[in-house]
């Protein structure tokens, strides 16, 4: 029982050493370039994104208008946004509400919790259900844009008729 105990022990400490050592490195990395931004929620600045009714955005950090950026956005309940695209690769967690987006023609409905990225400008259209406001948080890897896609001839001709 007493060799069984201090093997035991022996692998237990083994293994907290080798965790220590192998932490050692991290440490030594993140001391040199340590920052932290900590901000309440209470804190955020919620603006409205131009030419965008219903959608508003939260900086976190960076600046989306020139690079890379983390941020919140909101969607108002119903709100759609048609086929686009981003020049950035951004990578996504839905926090509330449930954002349904269409990828190649098929729909994701993503409620809060669920995560989503987007890279290499691939298409698609987002909405968020009308059941409850939506917010992301999103790490965008460059400038922040939206580019809409050209509507297929036959919507077009459609939008037209309804005027």
């Amino acid at each position: 029982m007493k060799q069984i105990t201090r093997s035991c022990f022996g692998a237990v400490g083994a293994a907290l050493i080798v965790s220590a050592v192998a932490a050692i490195p991290v440490v030594a990395q993140a001391k040199g370039t340590s920052a932290s931004v900590v901000t309440a929620a209470a804190d955020l600045k919620w603006n409205d994104v131009p030419n965008f009714p219903g959608v508003k955005m939260a900086v976190a950090s960076g600046d989306p208008a020139k690079g890379g950026a983390h941020f919140f956005m909101k969607f108002t309940p119903g709100f759609a946004a048609p086929m686009h695209h981003h020049n950035a690769d951004h990578f996504v967690t839905v926090l509330a509400g449930t954002v349904v987006l269409n990828i190649d023609g098929k729909d994701a409905k993503l409620p809060a919790g669920s995560y989503f990225s987007f890279t290499g400008k691939k298409t698609h259209s987002t909405k968020c259900d009308a059941g409850a406001e939506c917010m992301l948080f999103i790490d965008a890897r460059g400038k922040w844009d939206v580019i809409p896609e050209a509507a297929p001839k036959a919507e077009a001709k459609k939008a037209e008729a309804k005027k």
